[in-house]
């Protein structure tokens, strides 16, 4: 007979935050995908939880309305433009930075690579820039007002023009204002078109459109006739993507502090996965146990279900690939 081992348990009571946290990620994905197909009228709590594979109590665990999770998903797409602009504006990983040159640090230059790293973000994240840019002006109150506030720190940078105009020329403040509302417009325009046209081919026009007012026409013009130059190694962090979308199984709280038992303690027999999970009631540790068999996470690498034998469970490659999506591995 098996002998029977103590299980740590340190790892497994840590996993609800990760199950809450993936939880909630599942819910921001699908509010992006939901937006870009329908637009964020269309979005429900209902239709939400349909893209999602959750239920409507795992939704209202985590937010309180359908406004709170559209405005969280809004964050977090700024947060991921905002991040992939300023590298491009540091000279991190841009063309010239990857061959050796020195950092752009002039107003001009941060502006260009900054505009560029904007436009490809909205081409290969279309669903994110389409909340950035359209969706987010039919949402509620928290959600224009992170975009005016996110709008308002591009404002500021734009208005840095003025100290590169010559004494007694600069533009009035407003300018800038007027300049980050004409690009928007116009990328505004352009995603309700639908047109095939990558946006990314609309850096030279709208560099042009951003320079005039501070550097002269002179300066315009060799925006518009500067080549695009896409990075080499783009790196366009995404919203995770669901590793548990196919899989045919409510992943829960209790989940995955059984795998992570298991995964502590490969060998551990069905009671001592249940001690440690804190399920009292053997027909349930049985039938998720079972459950887990059945999808490939954890197989038997026991004497079997000969009665007075226990089972000896361990993680599969499959198991251990969800645990580690979890955080837990």
């Amino acid at each position: 007979m098996a002998v029977e081992r103590a299980v740590p348990v340190d790892r497994a009571g840590r996993a609800g935050g990760h199950v809450i946290e993936m939880q909630r990620r599942r819910l921001l994905s699908a509010t992006v995908e939901l937006a870009y197909e329908q637009g964020v009228q269309a979005l429900t709590v209902a239709t939400i939880c349909k893209r999602s594979g959750l239920s409507r109590k795992t939704f209202y665990d985590i937010f309180e309305e359908r406004e709170e999770c559209l405005h969280a998903t809004f964050e977090e797409a700024l947060a991921q433009a905002t991040g992939v602009v300023c590298r491009a504006a540091a000279g991190e990983g841009s063309v010239q930075r990857a061959r050796g040159a020195q950092r752009a640090h002039g107003w001009l230059e941060q502006t260009r690579a900054g505009l560029q790293a904007f436009l490809y973000f909205l081409d290969r994240e279309p669903g994110m820039g389409r909340l950035l840019v359209v969706e987010a002006l039919g949402a509620g109150h928290q959600t224009l007002e992170a975009r005016r506030r996110g709008i308002a720190q591009v404002i500021t940078h734009i208005d840095k023009g003025r100290t590169e105009t010559r004494a007694g020329r600069e533009p009035p403040p407003l300018t800038a204002e007027g300049v980050v509302g004409a690009v928007l417009s116009v990328i505004h325009a352009r995603m309700l078109q639908g047109e095939p046209q990558p946006l990314a081919e609309l850096s030279g026009p709208l560099m042009a459109m951003i320079v005039q007012p501070y550097l002269g026409p002179a300066a315009a013009q060799r925006e518009l006739e500067r080549p695009v130059v896409a990075p080499e190694s783009p790196s366009v962090p995404r919203l995770p993507t669901d590793p548990f979308k196919d899989l045919p199984l409510r992943f829960t709280y209790r989940t995955a502090r059984v795998l992570s038992t298991i995964a502590d303690t490969p060998g551990a027999s069905s009671k001592q996965v249940a001690d440690a999970s804190g399920v009292t009631d053997q027909g349930q540790i049985s039938r998720l146990l079972a459950r887990l068999q059945r999808n490939g996470l954890i197989h038997d690498s026991g004497v079997g279900p000969t009665k007075g034998m226990a089972r000896a469970w361990s993680l599969t490659e499959r198991g251990e690939s969800v645990l580690q999506a979890t955080g837990q591995a």
